[in-house]
């Protein structure tokens, strides 16, 4: 795992970037969370006459873990709910990129009462990915 000064957090997955996303979306909604959306970034691109390795998006939350946070300061809703992104690399390999809950805390300032959401969604994210990317 790779966290960057960004704050994106980026995994490995031993899998394809389509088997990774939907075991993702599996994973999200086995926890109960909502599947916002899913956007296929490749099929966008050759659509418009382009070329994009293997690149999806998957948005999803549970707006009772997020809207706390957008209570507290509602900046935070351009960054949930949350989302991850499966890509290919040049070489191959694929893997799996979501914004640090803690970097979202920090970016957005939010106040101390939001500390445990944070908590739970990096640790919920955190699970979400090892059940998506193993």
């Amino acid at each position: 795992m790779q966290l960057n000064k960004q704050g994106l957090t980026t995994v490995e997955s031993h899998l394809p970037v389509a088997e990774t996303i939907e075991r993702l979306a599996d994973a999200a909604s086995a926890a109960g969370l909502l599947i916002f959306a899913r956007i296929d970034h490749a099929q966008g691109a050759l659509e418009a006459g382009m070329a994009l390795r293997p690149t999806v998006l998957l948005i999803f939350g549970n707006p009772k873990g997020g809207t706390p946070l957008m209570q507290d300061r509602q900046t935070a809703g351009i960054d949930l709910p949350v989302k991850a992104l499966a890509w290919e690399d040049e070489t191959g390999r694929v893997w799996l990129t979501y914004n640090d809950a803690a970097w979202i805390a920090d970016r957005h300032s939010l106040s101390p009462t939001s500390a445990r959401n944070v908590a739970a969604i990096d640790t919920g994210l955190a699970s979400l990915v090892a059940a998506a990317t193993a």
